[in-house]
């Protein structure tokens, strides 16, 4: 059966949302109206690599079986579909449109699968370690969040690497590491056998006859997506630096003894609040990814185009480490450069910046 989903975001988004269009699903992307004008008339392109093919293949939203449209968030009628997926940057939710939207998703109860870096704190409230603690410093307006019930959020970890080409339309993104999108169960069954009928259906879908990467993992437990922290802390946010950005790969093998040991107390902070060591992936793992990724992150390259906002997963985790007793100077560090870089930018009138 055909499922309706709406995914808030149509760059990252594109990506799950071409995936599920392969799988036969119906997908609306929610975008600004310039960008949804340009879907609506030529769709979307999802560029990826196959297993053992030299060349990215070119993957277009009208060649395939599920029904593609995009909207403003003012347009959307909630009311056709099944699932929300967000995508989008965790400060673009303070939009007055989008947020308007986010109370109406709240108050309809529809189950949302974040595939933000930025956990929604509806989703750290299903934590028990983390429920009661003050994380609202690390979000850019955590009122956003208030009206969702914990249940119906869940998480999945963003581990596919994309970026939309910047000599290409707003239409294009480019997968550079087709790895796979794991979600966490939502607390309802129903719910659950939802995400695992996509799961299926996403991993039955073949191309030429061929396999199709970045899939939809679903797991049991609360914490997979928490893996993914300590390779933001370790790589990601230590692409900003006081002066220059610099490469995921530069800032993992610069000082590699380093490296691991900031990633090794990331993992053992997200054991302290549940994680199985079966959750987490090996620094060995990360650091051998980490030399093919050449570019800053999309978090440095934010700031050194001038946004006064990022996700900040990095405070989240600091602020964590902290309330449970255990702060890490590096980790320290590491959110003192990103704030002075961003009042930097504040400072100087950056872009975007109130």
């Amino acid at each position: 059966m055909a499922r309706n989903i709406l995914i808030l975001g149509a760059s990252y988004g594109s990506l799950l949302g071409t995936k599920l269009l392969m799988a036969g699903h119906n997908v609306t992307l929610v975008c600004r109206a310039k960008t949804a004008e340009l879907i609506n008339r030529d769709g979307t392109e999802v560029r990826i690599k196959l297993r053992d093919e030299a060349a990215h293949r070119a993957i277009f939203s009208r060649d395939l079986p599920g029904k593609l449209d995009a909207v403003t968030p003012a347009n959307v009628d909630l009311s056709r579909y099944d699932l929300v997926g967000l995508a989008m940057q965790e400060p673009q939710y303070t939009n007055h449109t989008v947020r308007v939207l986010m109370v109406k998703i709240a108050a309809a109860k529809l189950p949302c699968l974040s595939i933000m870096n930025m956990p929604p704190l509806p989703y750290l409230k299903r934590i028990p370690a983390l429920a009661d603690m003050d994380l609202e410093e690390a979000y850019t307006n955590a009122q956003v969040w208030e009206r969702f019930e914990p249940g119906l959020v869940t998480l999945c970890s963003p581990d596919p690497q994309a970026f939309r080409p910047p000599e290409e339309a707003a239409n294009v993104l480019h997968v550079g590491l087709p790895t796979n999108f794991k979600a966490s169960v939502f607390a309802d069954e129903k719910h659950n056998k939802l995400l695992r009928e996509l799961e299926a259906d996403i991993d039955a879908v073949t191309l030429d006859g061929h396999d199709v990467p970045v899939k939809l993992k679903v797991f049991d437990s609360l914490f997979v997506p928490l893996a993914k922290w300590s390779m933001l802390l370790t790589g990601n946010y230590r692409c900003i630096t006081p002066s220059e950005p610099q490469s995921i790969r530069d800032a993992v093998h610069g000082d590699l003894k380093r490296s691991q040991t900031i990633y090794d107390h990331v993992d053992a902070i997200a054991r302290r609040l549940g994680a199985d060591p079966q959750d987490q992936v090996p620094f060995a793992k990360y650091a051998k990814a980490a030399e093919s990724l050449l570019k800053p992150s999309s978090a440095a390259r934010a700031v050194a185009s001038g946004a006064p906002f990022i996700e900040r997963v990095d405070l989240l985790v600091k602020l964590i480490s902290h309330q449970l007793g255990v702060p890490n100077a590096e980790i320290d560090r590491t959110v003192d450069t990103v704030d002075q870089k961003l009042n930097e930018k504040i400072v100087q009138g950056g872009s975007g910046a109130p």
